[in-house]
């Protein structure tokens, strides 16, 4: 098991690309200001030992250094331990609608993409809970099996998208079909499935797909993505809209918020209906129910010691700045008869 003890630190490599910027606009002024001294053949008539060579790979040295030193102030950590521990919590599957029209834009920046932040920050709530992942379009299919592996859900929930499914529609009671599947009811313990849809079911009974949820102990919760106004499925190609959907008759295509449905699956499946929006989406509220669940004990694997590698990225950063300092930027009289340094 490989992880960051420190993992906000490794923001600090963000730098690295204003560096380089600024690196080559000190570069594109040194340069003009050398032109304005004199011409290229002249300079190196009055100026032989300076190294361009010498500069850029002082300044490389340092950005390998820099980066090093980064990954090693989070500490990189191999875990060396694993260790059966007890834990208390429910079963949840989170059903995520990945149809086309998730891609509407009345929620911003899209519906889907809204899902997917509120998702991420529901992950970040969680303790002890296992968590599973199903994505539905046309059909439905299990993105993530149930895991309190919160690190690979937060991974996988960073891939869902439109494309990951190859028959398009909307099959909600397909996904909570798949759901009751997928729970083990050997463990007992309370259960609990979020949808998170626009409501454009078109496909099957979703509300009898509900129903029997709640006969096998799966409470339903349903998060509308959208609004009832609406809004149109744009057309993209390679990640760039090119227009909208447009009906047999040339009209565009609105896809509104089914807030009727949602309500109706979630009350079959005795939960209830949360409908997003841009400041909230709505997870935060069934967290607060699900809390209030009675939570059953199960064993878990987890690594329980870890070793620190920092050391290595440290000293290979200070090493690194050491041979940058030591090089000169200008060349000396054994280097001008060698060339060592020169590409």
């Amino acid at each position: 098991m490989f992880r960051f003890e420190h993992s906000y630190i490794l923001w600090g490599l963000a730098l690295i690309p204003t560096m380089l910027i600024i690196f080559g606009l000190v570069k594109a002024w040194r340069k003009k200001a050398r032109a304005k001294f004199a011409e290229n053949d002249l300079f190196i008539q009055l100026m032989p030992s300076y190294s361009n060579f010498r500069y850029n790979a002082k300044f490389i040295l340092f950005l390998i250094a820099y980066g090093l030193l980064i990954i090693g102030i989070a500490n990189p950590q191999i875990g060396t331990k694993l260790e059966e521990i007890k834990r208390e919590g429910i079963d949840l599957i989170v059903a995520v609608d990945v149809s086309n029209s998730m891609k509407a834009e009345d929620l911003s920046p899209n519906r889907l993409e809204r899902a997917k932040r509120g998702l991420l920050q529901l992950v970040e709530e969680l303790k002890s809970d296992r968590l599973g992942i199903i994505v539905f379009a046309g059909q439905a299919y299990t993105q993530l099996p149930i895991t309190t592996d919160y690190s690979a859900a937060k991974l996988f929930l960073n891939t869902i998208d439109t494309d990951i499914v190859p028959t398009q529609g909307t099959a909600i009671g397909a996904a909570i079909d798949l759901a009751i599947k997928s729970f083990n009811y050997e463990q007992g313990g309370n259960k609990a499935l979020i949808i998170v849809t626009d409501g454009e079911n078109h496909e099957d009974d979703a509300i009898r797909s509900a129903e029997k949820a709640l006969e096998k102990g799966i409470k339903v919760y349903t998060v509308g993505m959208g609004t009832p106004n609406g809004a149109p499925i744009p057309l993209l190609r390679r990640g760039q809209k090119i227009g909208y959907r447009q009906d047999n008759a040339g009209n565009t295509v609105v896809s509104s918020l089914n807030e009727e449905m949602l309500r109706d699956i979630s009350a079959a499946g005795k939960g209830f209906y949360v409908r997003a929006t841009n400041a909230n989406a709505g997870f935060g509220t069934i967290l607060d129910d699900l809390s209030g669940l009675e939570k059953s004990e199960y064993e878990s694997q987890v690594y329980t010691d870890y070793e620190d590698r920092f050391q290595f990225f440290i000293g290979a950063a200070v090493l690194l700045i050491l041979i940058s300092m030591i090089i000169p930027e200008k060349k000396g009289k054994l280097s001008e008869k060698v060339n060592l340094f020169e590409a």
